[in-house]
């Protein structure tokens, strides 16, 4: 292998590393979205929330609890489940719901990315 052969390959390395991390970052932006948009709804926030304290419960527990119709509950904890934030196990005729603090990592992980930024923009607006 010659000394081109060399700075090729370390290029296309790089190309290829890069590549990949642009496809997670992308990938993390969406989940993040994702996350963002379904615990803006505040019916889904609270009863993740529920799900987080109480642990698993089923839908008429969860509906009896919410205040809305138990369609609307089904439809939320849908949301959720796609999202990643809850999980469903099925039992005869119940459907059992439990939380998956998890999911939240996106969220987590984004945040402490930015943060530090956050805080230095902070300090400099107060001085």
């Amino acid at each position: 292998m010659e000394i081109g052969d060399a700075l090729f390959d370390g290029a296309a390395e790089a190309l290829v590393i890069s590549r990949a991390s642009s496809i997670c970052a992308s990938a993390t932006r969406a989940a993040v979205n994702t996350l963002l948009v379904t615990l803006a709804n505040p019916t889904r926030r609270a009863i993740f929330e529920r799900l987080c304290r109480s642990g698993e419960q089923t839908v008429r527990v969860l509906t009896a609890r919410s205040g809305v119709s138990q369609p609307a509950v089904s439809k939320h904890l849908d949301l959720l489940k796609r999202s990643g934030l809850v999980r469903r196990r099925r039992l005869g005729r119940e459907t059992y719901y439990s939380a998956r603090p998890e999911g939240l990592i996106p969220i987590v992980d984004w945040t402490d990315v930015h943060s530090a930024s956050w805080r230095q923009r902070a300090k400099q607006q107060e001085n």
